[in-house]
């Protein structure tokens, strides 16, 4: 709560500095009087009689020096500046306040600032347990709109209780638009921080789209995203001020901006794209840390999502760095999303053998597929469809009988897969031998297509 209280404690100051800031824009756009008698030197500009700077300056510019040149001219520009300060507090006439407003006209404005600073109180305790109410029943979202306020709530309150209590008070016209212009200024710094505290809001929308789970990326990404919309909101803030408070043109600002911004935009359009790009990432979350991918003909583990590139680690242990720019581009193939991890084998036997030992092969290798051990995680339910084996005699030639035996393992875990597959190799030859089957060249060929190209693929 202290963090947010500081520009109920830096009012002063800010009218100090409006004070300064609009005495800098007068100079210019008014004449100055002539100097009054009253201790001050006369006009630089009079022949007759020259201030005393003026004077060495000019001793100095006639012994012909450079130096010389340039004192002089700062010593009139120090001159003029002094003498529009004189005249601006001149117009001010602060001390006729003191003078032509009674008692009773200060007591009724420290009225209104007492009234205005407890209503800020009875806002802020509204505020704060509005907002706890929120965030017990995990709005947090609303929360913060509702909490963020407080502080610019209270300075807004603050500012409309003094300018109510000076509206009675007789002062100058300077001094009166003077007091207005600050409560301008007050005013849209009120407004600025208010927007300036929901940049917090860039947390949790990026707490939302990854699922409540944060990422490396989010915390990356997210504050830079929220620094990068602050640092928007105090410039929008500053051309504000200075087009609407000091009556300043912006229109070379914004020149000024749009040309650097061009500049900046062309030297570093390669940092852009793969900014953009793990933007992208996060938003279409091809895949998160702790993946197993494959990319541009690498297959890998995903380690590091930066805002740069992408670290992968691939299976020889190498690191391999992407541009999140290629990323985008690029297809990426996701192993760890896959629901099973699918086995064809092609089983050639002789192919002189008779029908009925074709039969029993097939019937052989249906049942030891389906035996308690080897049956439950090759008769997956994948979105409620069963994915059972299948067993069939795919081709007969003169030297070879093929049969082609495809099943589906779940859940996808590789190391699993690998031990359930021996198992079920053991198991063919076993019962291959018992029945007197002989293979063709000896050996059973098998190939888990699924390993090498993790293809999440339904039953052929």
């Amino acid at each position: 709560m202290a963090r947010r209280n500081w520009p109920l404690r830096a009012t002063a100051g800010t009218v100090l500095l409006s004070v300064c800031l609009w005495t800098a824009t007068s100079t210019g756009q008014s004449t100055p009087e002539p100097p009054r008698a009253s201790g001050y030197a006369s006009d630089a500009r009079g022949p007759s009689s020259p201030s005393l700077v003026v004077a060495a300056a000019q001793s100095q510019q006639a012994a012909g020096g450079a130096s010389g040149k340039t004192s002089a001219g700062a010593a009139t520009a120090l001159e003029g500046h002094t003498q529009e300060l004189t005249s601006l507090l001149q117009d001010l006439n602060v001390p006729a306040l003191w003078r032509n407003n009674g008692w009773g006209v200060w007591a009724a404005m420290l009225l209104a600032v007492f009234l205005a600073v407890s209503a800020g109180k009875v806002c802020t305790v509204v505020l704060a347990r509005l907002g706890a109410r929120f965030q017990k029943r995990g709005w947090h979202g609303l929360a913060h709109a509702v909490m963020d306020p407080i502080g610019p709530a209270n300075l807004a309150v603050l500012i409309f209780g003094v300018t109510a209590g000076l509206t009675g008070v007789e002062m100058s016209p300077a001094l009166r638009g003077l007091l207005h212009k600050s409560a301008l200024l007050c005013y849209s710094i009120a407004v600025f921080w208010y927007l300036y505290n929901l940049a917090d809001l860039v947390d949790l929308a990026f707490r939302r789209l990854q699922g409540q789970k944060e990422s490396l990326l989010e915390r990356q990404l997210a504050p830079l995203v929220r620094k990068s919309l602050r640092s928007f909101l105090l410039v929008l803030a500053a051309l504000f001020v200075a087009d609407t408070v000091f009556d300043q043109d912006i229109g070379a600002w914004l020149a000024g901006l749009g040309i650097a911004g061009l500049a900046i935009s062309l030297a570093a359009q390669d940092s852009l794209k793969n900014l953009f790009g793990s933007i992208t990432i996060l938003l279409d979350r091809p895949f998160q840390i702790g993946d197993q991918i494959v990319f541009g003909g690498s297959e890998g583990v995903i380690e590091e999502i930066g805002l740069r590139s992408t670290k992968m680690r691939t299976t020889a242990g190498h690191v391999v760095t992407i541009p999140n720019s290629k990323i985008v581009n690029d297809p990426v193939e996701n192993i760890s999303r896959r629901p099973y991890i699918r086995r064809a084998m092609t089983i050639s036997l002789k192919g002189d053998l008779p029908r009925a030992t074709l039969d029993k092969a097939v019937w052989l290798l249906r049942s030891l597929l389906a035996e308690p051990g080897l049956r439950e995680p090759i008769h997956p339910l994948v979105h409620g469809v069963d994915f059972p084996p299948r067993v069939f005699l795919s081709q007969v030639t003169a030297a070879n009988a093929t049969i082609e035996v495809t099943y589906w393992y779940a859940p996808p875990l590789y190391w699993e897969y690998v031990a359930h597959a021996q198992k079920v190799n053991f198991r063919i030859l076993e019962s291959f031998e018992k029945a007197g089957i002989a293979f063709s060249f000896g050996h059973p060929s098998a190939n888990a297509g699924g390993d090498a190209t993790a293809k999440s693929e339904g039953p052929k």
